[in-house]
């Protein structure tokens, strides 16, 4: 059976470019004219992506299934190790997302932790629908970190965030988390268009002119691909 689109889903655009651009990008942002502001100051974002022992996460993302799920522990600030913050289950189909929140109020992490041990202290903080998510997808793969930019139209229908400096450190097959084996990446930016699933039409509008092409873009896929050389 087809997964059902809640009426809360979004849709997203999304845009890569060389972080050379980012000049270029901000200065149509600030001229725009659906009068874009910054509701938040830029921060640091932090995920630990968790799959599958067959990568179902993987693969469906990287085959373009029209049905996509991503399993994510987020915090945001500076801190490399996991703090208090969200599991996330990122939710697709077609061109419209959603995610689920799974709150973990407690940091899940202490020094020298083992990777099963922070699975546990979230798995014991969060739902039986969460717990079905991570228990189902129990491997982390990798962690990834970036800073955010954060815009919003003046009526507040379109939401535009800019990710740079991204790292990516590769967690797979160790007990322990690495926070210091970074893998190669692109010096690149991403930017994604975010709006309510009904706004298809006025959100056309909003990228007249933007200095960017639309691209297809998984930081998931592309971390992936620099921890394995694929």
């Amino acid at each position: 059976m087809s997964l059902s689109i809640p009426e809360d889903a979004r849709s997203e655009i999304k845009f890569v470019s060389y972080a050379s651009n980012l000049h270029c990008l901000l200065s149509w942002i600030h001229l725009h004219s659906f009068g874009f502001y910054s509701p938040f100051p830029v921060r640091q974002v932090n995920n630990v992506y968790f799959d599958g022992h067959n990568f179902s996460s993987y693969t469906e993302n990287i085959s373009g299934a029209s049905e996509r799920t991503k399993v994510r522990y987020r915090w945001y600030g500076t801190s490399i190790e996991p703090s208090a913050g969200t599991l996330e289950i990122k939710r697709k189909r077609n061109f419209f997302s959603w995610k689920l929140y799974h709150q973990v109020k407690s940091k899940p992490y202490k020094p020298e932790m083992t990777w099963s041990s922070i699975r546990k202290n979230i798995r014991i903080q969060i739902s039986d629908e969460g717990r079905f998510w991570i228990d189902t997808n129990p491997f982390p793969i990798l962690l990834n970190q970036y800073c955010r930019m954060y815009f919003v139209s003046g009526d507040e229908r379109i939401r535009i965030t800019i990710d740079t400096n991204q790292a990516v450190y590769d967690q797979r097959f160790r007990s322990k988390p690495n926070f210091t084996s970074k893998a190669n990446l692109p010096d690149i930016l991403i930017v994604e268009i975010k709006f309510d699933r009904r706004d298809w039409k006025y959100a056309s509008q909003s990228i007249q002119g933007i200095p960017l092409r639309v691209s297809r873009h998984s930081k998931y896929i592309t971390g992936f691909s620099a921890i394995s050389g694929c």
